[in-house]
């Protein structure tokens, strides 16, 4: 079991989100950050000032994977997310000692699966 974490440019999350639906991963978190890299800072204007602004706009992915689909979401990420310019962003593998699923109660592979949403009727 793997925590896949990535940074990526705003712009390109709907590829990113798209490029996973269709490789069939499910379950993540999204967060905006801000941070650097290897971007150049650029200097703005705010009334009449000039400001250096020196950490840009990122989104931040948390992606809890079984090992087989470890490599399929790090395909999806790379060749959705890729611009080809600087602050494309980066991708970390982290392992995880434990996964659980608080609904059920399951416990590490059994809660990184993905389970059909339960339609309840009225």
């Amino acid at each position: 079991m793997k925590l896949i974490v990535a940074i990526v440019r705003p712009e390109q999350l709907s590829d990113v989100l798209e490029a996973l639906f269709h490789a069939e991963v499910r379950g993540l978190t999204i967060s905006r950050v801000q941070g650097h890299g290897g971007e150049m800072e650029h200097v703005e204007n705010y009334r009449g000032t000039t400001v250096k602004m020196a950490l840009a706009e990122k989104v931040r992915l948390e992606i809890g994977v079984s090992n087989h689909f470890v490599q399929p979401t790090v395909d999806a990420i790379l060749a959705a997310a890729r611009t080809g310019e600087v602050g494309d962003g980066k991708i970390m593998v982290l392992p995880v000692e434990k996964f659980y699923r608080i609904r059920t109660g399951e416990q590490d592979q059994d809660a990184v699966t993905p389970v059909p949403a339960v339609v309840q009727s009225i």
